[in-house]
């Protein structure tokens, strides 16, 4: 499908504009995101109006492509990508940059990349849709520097810190950032060494990271703490202003007899500026989804549902878990992967029916939380 340009009645010509540079929008036209007073929800910085951040992880196409394997050569796909995830009534736009796709060296980032992430936050501005930038990826492990596994912990951190002082510094005067992610699914092992920093692949892909390869008798949550401190310090020497966050699985909270990632909710929460959370209802588990929404909140930090999808259960569980948690819940974000409700409609696999069944429930069920009921 991204082979191809899409219907010609598709582009506008204010689309077409956008084809070799997206240009800035009008002065002004976007406010920046911060903490509400209440410190439990997002506010727009200058009209104070509640912000409740609703949209997609961008993180691969149709095809499975990375953002960064097509953002050059078919840049006007990412413009069309943008154009239909706001006609669905997106907000924010969760990015996903590589880390071998922006480091040539442990001190060295790529300037090209760079600037392509210069582009990314003009089309941000023009669009209106806020951006969630996810750092530090390793998805693609042929991808992954050969050097970059080779470093150890200190040297890695400061790697990762050198990735988040351009990226900060490149994007310090853009209000299309909603917030920085520092890494996607981090996970700190326990005191047996480990001989690889990836955890398992699901689907071809290795959204799993380890931050050490050994907790060497260190608390984990403790380990955890000085690593986000660590590149929290990175970013805020270039930008004081934008938010900070990490995604985290839903295993994080502590339950006996259960493991945990090491990024204990209630140990790290003082380091962030609000919690992001990955949850994926189970069937018949919905109780169990809920109350780690629920211990996510008793931080006292706004919380994020940063990945959410009919992947273990259907839609009217998913439903339900929405329900019971939207008091709990500051912002919601889902997935889009380049196909658009109508093209859904026209498929008659199981993919097009599990993809049209997740957009009419974006659209009909997370859409409306953007104007939260008095």
């Amino acid at each position: 499908m991204r082979q191809s340009p899409r219907k010609a009645w598709q582009w506008t010509v204010f689309g077409l504009f956008f084809l070799l540079w997206p240009p800035a929008g009008p002065a002004g036209a976007m406010e920046w995101v911060e903490l509400a007073s209440d410190g439990r929800t997002f506010q727009l910085a200058t009209s104070h109006r509640l912000f409740v951040p609703v949209g997609f992880n961008y993180d691969h196409d149709d095809r499975g492509r990375l953002l960064e394997d097509y953002w050059e050569n078919e840049w006007e796909t990412v413009v069309e990508d943008f154009r239909e995830m706001q006609a669905l009534g997106a907000n924010v736009v969760r990015i996903h940059l590589q880390f071998g796709a922006f480091m040539e060296a442990p001190d060295s980032p790529k300037e090209s990349s760079l600037r392509q992430l210069d582009r990314l936050l003009a089309l941000a501005e023009a669009t209106g849709l806020y951006l969630d930038l996810t750092g530090l990826g390793c998805y693609h492990k042929p991808e992954v520097p050969s050097w970059y596994d080779r470093l150890t912990e200190r040297q890695r951190w400061k790697a990762q810190a050198v990735f988040w002082s351009a990226v900060a510094a490149r994007c310090k005067d853009s209000p299309a950032v909603f917030c920085f992610d520092l890494m996607n699914e981090p996970i700190v092992p326990g005191n047996r060494r480990r001989d690889d920093w990836l955890g398992k692949s699901f689907a071809g892909k290795y959204f799993v990271q380890f931050i050490t390869l050994s907790a060497k008798n260190r608390p984990r949550p403790d380990v955890a703490r000085q690593w986000i401190h660590t590149l929290v310090q990175a970013i805020r020497r270039h930008d004081r202003r934008h938010l900070i966050t990490v995604g985290l699985v839903p295993w994080s909270v502590p339950r006996a007899g259960r493991i945990t990632s090491g990024f204990d909710p209630a140990r790290i929460s003082e380091e962030l500026d609000f919690l992001a959370v990955h949850v994926y209802p189970e069937r018949g588990k919905v109780d169990e989804a809920v109350a780690i929404v629920r211990a996510f909140a008793r931080t006292g930090k706004p919380v994020v549902i940063e990945e959410i999808f009919p992947l273990k259960c259907g839609t009217d569980e998913l439903a339900q878990f929405v329900e019971r948690v939207g008091p709990q819940v500051s912002g919601w974000i889902g997935f889009y992967w380049g196909k658009t409700l109508e093209e859904y409609n026209a498929g008659e696999t199981l993919a097009d029916a599990v993809g049209r069944a997740w957009l009419q429930f974006f659209r009909d069920q997370l859409v409306p939380r953007k104007h939260p009921r008095p």
